[in-house]
């Protein structure tokens, strides 16, 4: 077994470092989700953090390690007897990205229970990091269902596994820490209130630090047992000032103060829900214990609200989490601090670097640190904690289109028009829902019918691999004509693997949602394009509650430009769709191209994710590109070469006015799919458009299929 980096050599990451030792003081607070870009030290703080707690007494031979002072009645290993127990350290159990849903929560033989009516449970992560720490890398690429499971689990402190009338529950007591990159796409609001706190990391900018960082890493690297040695010392004070706050923590008096305190900043941040009040309340108590105090004071309830709240104050995936920190202080400041009653001296806060360590410690740029092992360095966030605001941008071009900074002067577009500031897009809406035709294999998600793990039965089938689904009509219907020749002689079925059938369901799943947008001296009357962004806009908020994949073209002048590569990341699509500029002709037919070289890529990839092509357009043509000939026709080619790969298409009309050409009908004729006006686009106004999609689909390929013949 290697040797974990010490969590007191990582530099840095003060917020991160005091997420992980509250959790591990009062596992109650619910948990840390550590948000952050590649290479933070979040994977290595985690990783390091089981080093820290105290060992745990189990019942010797107990898969569910329960404890012999109190043993879970329920344990399917029990009852268990009075005795002696056993010590071992907490573990740590990583749930992969790829695991199953019987690798999470276990799984029964189903074959066993059927025949011999015994409840035969193979345990699963849940039951192994009982007691110790659950680690969820990328916890954002996890599927739906598991998350659900997993946070489920969390907040009951046991896990429940029935199937076909078998029951098994066991205790699920742990400390649940997920990291994630917000590049790869955001967790669903709901899910993100389900930590109890969360923590933005950076990289350091300062150069020393990150000098510090790579000098630590490289001795961590030469010698990981002797690295880890020298640091021994300052992870005992830490393990032995956890188990001392533990200790304090039932002490620790939370005054009625203290709670107006907690309500008013939860109210005046208009956190909904209660269980940011009840996490700042366990949060606040555990910060008074690890700093050896035992009554709470404001500066307890300020940090646990830096903690506790950013992640909970989002109202759509395209809100940048974080607080407004003069915003809590004018809140604080209305209530009196209470006197601490005979406290000793608070001690320094492990969350920020104390006094120097081996070979200079922390904050000796010459001691051994490092970041993150693996994940490479650790920032400081600015004192007091939390997550900041965005701040306005310093270069005028950068500044938000109606802002007085922004650049009002065209600059030269690279085929001779003009290029306009790039507009705001307009408030988003709630669309109507567009679907791919027919049943697709994809990754789970929420738009078009697919065959999935979970859903509606709608079959059984002889099981591919192992049995995760059992069909047990279909099952009992097998082995039934078999039952006289097998010697039945009891009232139980006589089952054998051959009966088995595996239960097909049908769900829902993810697209890859391709958006094509004109960007094109046509659109660039400012209310129009504010319009059309927001439009996209409110496509985007589909695709993200729908978890899809998106991805964004653009086309204006001489050609058209991948914005962004399909991705998860739903926000950074709508980044990019905020500071998109107009002017300049309309290379229609180049933008479709580029759509079907992205599609056929992607399709290599991911040939299981089926697309979704979206053209926002008035669908004027007057620029062929770099491919040159007729513009029209060049589009028109365009459109039947995605129409003759089966590419599901939608085109939204931005034509305005009261004289309309009505191009982007025929665009969408071409394609096969429907075309929409931006104002029929909304929920409330649009009807049948998902079967007009799936119709126009059905008939483009029948007028292709009579074509080929």
């Amino acid at each position: 077994m290697s040797t974990p980096y010490p969590f007191t050599a990582v530099v840095g990451q003060a917020d991160l470092r005091l997420a992980l030792l509250l959790n591990a003081v009062s596992p109650a607070v619910g948990g840390v989700l550590v948000r952050g870009e590649k290479g933070t030290a979040k994977s290595t703080a985690v990783r390091a953090l089981s080093a820290l707690l105290p060992q745990v007494d189990v019942v010797p031979g107990c898969r569910f390690s329960c404890a012999p002072a109190a043993p879970d009645p329920d344990c399917p290993d029990g009852p268990h007897g009075a005795g002696p127990g056993g010590a071992r350290p907490a573990r740590m159990v990583e749930l992969p990205v790829g695991a199953s849903e019987d690798r999470l929560v276990g799984a029964l033989d189903i074959e066993r229970a059927l025949a011999e009516g015994v409840k035969a449970f193979e345990p699963g992560l849940l039951a192994d990091a009982h007691r110790g720490i659950l680690y969820v890398d990328e916890v954002n690429l996890l599927h739906d269902h598991l998350i659900d499971l997993l946070l489920d689990a969390a907040a009951m402190g046991a896990s429940y596994v029935e199937r076909e009338g078998v029951s098994v529950r066991h205790a699920a007591r742990f400390l649940l820490v997920g990291t994630m990159n917000p590049e790869e796409g955001e967790l669903r609001p709901q899910l993100l209130d389900r930590f109890g706190l969360t923590v933005e990391v950076a990289a350091s900018r300062e150069p020393a630090q990150r000098v510090e960082v790579v000098r630590r890493r490289l001795s961590y690297e030469d010698d990981p047992a002797g690295f880890a040695a020298r640091w021994s010392g300052d992870e005992s004070e830490v393990r032995a000032r956890v188990v001392a706050a533990r200790a304090l923590l039932p002490q620790v008096r939370l005054g009625d103060n203290a709670l107006l305190q907690i309500a008013a900043t939860c109210a005046g941040f208009e956190v909904d829900g209660m269980r940011a009040d009840i996490v700042m309340a366990r949060t606040a108590t555990a910060l008074a214990a690890w700093a050896g105090r035992t009554a709470v004071l404001k500066e307890d309830v300020r940090q646990a609200a830096l903690l506790a709240l950013p992640h909970r104050r989002r109202r759509n995936p395209f809100d940048a989490p974080g607080l407004d920190e003069d915003k809590l202080d004018e809140i604080l400041d209305r209530f009196p601090d209470e006197e601490p009653e005979n406290d000793p001296d608070p001690e320094p806060d492990p969350g920020t670097d104390p006094e120097p360590g081996p070979d200079g410690g922390p904050e000796n740029p010459q001691g051994p640190d490092d970041g993150g092992g693996p994940d490479g360095g650790g920032g400081v966030p600015p004192q007091g904690g939390g997550p900041q605001d965005a701040q306005p941008p310093a270069d005028p071009a950068e500044a938000p289109a109606d802002s007085p900074e922004a650049p009002r002067q065209p600059s030269a577009q690279q085929d001779g028009g003009p290029e306009q500031a790039a507009v705001r897009a307009a408030e988003p809406f709630r669309t109507k829902m567009l679907s791919v035709p027919g049943l697709g294999e994809g990754a789970a998600g929420r738009r078009s019918r697919a065959r999935t793990a979970h859903g509606r039965t709608t079959g059984a089938q002889r099981p591919r691999g192992q049995l995760t689904k059992l069909h047990l009509a279909a099952t009992v219907h097998a082995a039934a004509p078999h039952q006289k020749a097998r010697g039945r002689a009891g009232r139980g079925l006589v089952i054998r693997k051959d009966d088995l059938r595996q239960a097909t369901r049908e769900g829902r799943e993810g697209n890859l949602v391709l958006f094509v947008v004109d960007a094109s001296g046509s659109m660039a009357a400012r209310q129009r394009m504010s319009a059309v962004k927001g439009a996209v806009l409110s496509l985007l908020l589909d695709a993200y509650q729908r978890r899809d994949k998106v991805g964004l073209i653009t086309f204006r002048g001489a050609a058209a430009q991948l914005a962004l590569p399909p991705t998860s990341s739903v926000d950074a699509a709508a980044a990019r769709l905020e500071k998109l500029p107009t002017g300049g002709r309309t290379p229609l037919g180049s933008g479709l191209l580029k759509a079907h070289e992205v599609l056929r890529i992607e399709r290599l990839r991911d040939p299981s994710r089926r697309p979704l092509l979206v053209v926002v357009t008035d669908g004027r043509a007057t620029s062929a590109g770099a491919v040159g000939g007729d513009p029209r026709e060049l589009t028109a080619r365009s459109a039947r070469l995605l129409a003759a790969d089966g590419v599901a298409s939608v085109v939204v009309d931005c034509e305005s006015g009261p004289v309309r050409l009505g191009l982007a009908g025929a665009l969408a004729a071409d394609l096969g799919g429907p075309a929409v006006t931006l104002d029929g686009l909304r929920a409330d106004s649009l009807a049948g458009l998902v079967k007009d999609v799936r119709t126009a689909v059905t008939t483009s390929a029948s007028h292709t299929t009579r074509r080929a013949a």
